[in-house]
């Protein structure tokens, strides 16, 4: 799988009280004192050069400077500061809509789960957070919709928020479907983002509603506008009419007497890339979600925000490094009577 890439200036370093740092002069200390014993000779010029001790004695300097460098920024409490980064992969923005009205929590049969039986929100939370975890370079957002539409989770690449998200839409369903203003609100979230990667709504629901003209109008502007692709996952429940059954009566074909097959035809009527899947049980719905997943993975360009970065406890780990190391050459050197 491609790897995400950054594209971002390092920022330069920040401190909590900068004028702690005036202590880096005492950094100078170890470099003008060694510390170590001295021992008096009558005469040093018999003696050959050694290179190696003068190596090994600035050495221990430095080493002396570094420590108390790195504690003198500990105290200034160093740290990076927030900033924004261009992130580059390959992905998609997906918006997950899910329908939370009361038929959502009953069984693919069409009553109340019982015995090992899952409802169909259960069985949505379950295969989308499976579906999540597997996306990793993707954006994904969550929103939900009965009588009205809920804003949950904006697009982000956080998936433990996300699936934390979708694990909390398990909640009382709501009494309607109002789908009009759930398509509304998931065509918002692309709003704010650059036309990078594919930008897709993925449709989770189990029933449909009839959209009024003029927010059908509304929607195939914001289609266009957007450049979102959509993905219908429908729940169908036993021996109900699906997105495809043509109407026994010709009086029942009509939106009032089969939504779902309008809806169907209204979403393949927008001249975008579209899909609809019908599911009839949790297995079916695995495959329709394992084939969403063979999106095309398009690159992906977007900016993302890295929290300020605490340096402080690294410059105590360096400073507590260096003195014990220090603590330990003493404890090698050499004492003379």
């Amino acid at each position: 799988m491609p790897t995400n890439r950054m594209r971002a200036t390092m920022n330069a370093p920040a401190f909590d009280t900068p004028w702690i740092l005036a202590g880096l002069l005492l950094s100078l200390i170890p470099l003008l004192r060694s510390g170590m014993q001295a021992n008096v000779y009558p005469w040093l010029d018999i003696l050959p050069p050694d290179p190696w001790s003068q190596a090994l004695t600035l050495l221990i300097r430095l080493l002396g400077a570094a420590a108390l460098a790195a504690l003198i920024l500990g105290l200034a409490g160093m740290h990076l500061e927030q900033q924004r980064v261009e992130r580059i992969g390959h992905g998609a923005h997906i918006v997950l809509l899910l329908d939370r009205s009361n038929s959502m929590d009953n069984s693919f049969a069409g009553g109340a789960p019982s015995g090992g039986e899952e409802s169909k929100a259960a069985a949505a939370r379950r295969l989308l957070s499976e579906f999540v975890a597997r996306r990793e370079q993707d954006l994904i957002g969550l929103a939900e919709y009965s009588t009205s539409p809920l804003f949950v989770m904006p697009l982000t690449e956080n998936r433990a928020a996300i699936r934390a998200a979708i694990a909390a839409s398990s909640g009382p369903a709501l009494a309607y479907t109002n789908i009009g203003k759930g398509l509304a609100l998931a065509l918002g979230y692309f709003r704010q983002q650059p036309v990078s990667g594919a930008r897709i709504v993925l449709l989770v629901s189990d029933g449909a509603a009839v959209i009024a003209p003029e927010t059908e109008a509304a929607l195939r502007v914001q289609f266009q506008q957007q450049q979102v692709g959509l993905y219908w996952l429908f729940l169908r429940t036993a021996n109900s009419p699906g997105l495809f059954s043509e109407p026994e009566d010709p009086r029942d074909d009509n939106a009032q007497a089969m939504p779902e097959r309008y809806l169907h035809r209204f979403f393949s009527s927008l001249n975008i890339p579209y899909q609809a899947y019908e599911a009839e049980d949790p297995g079916a719905m695995q495959r329709a979600i394992a084939d969403i997943d063979r999106l095309e993975r398009l690159p992906l360009h977007y900016r993302d925000t890295v929290p300020r970065r605490d340096l402080t406890g690294r410059c105590y780990a360096w400073a507590a490094g260096l003195i014990g190391l220090l603590l330990g050459i003493k404890l090698l050197e050499v004492r003379t009577a």
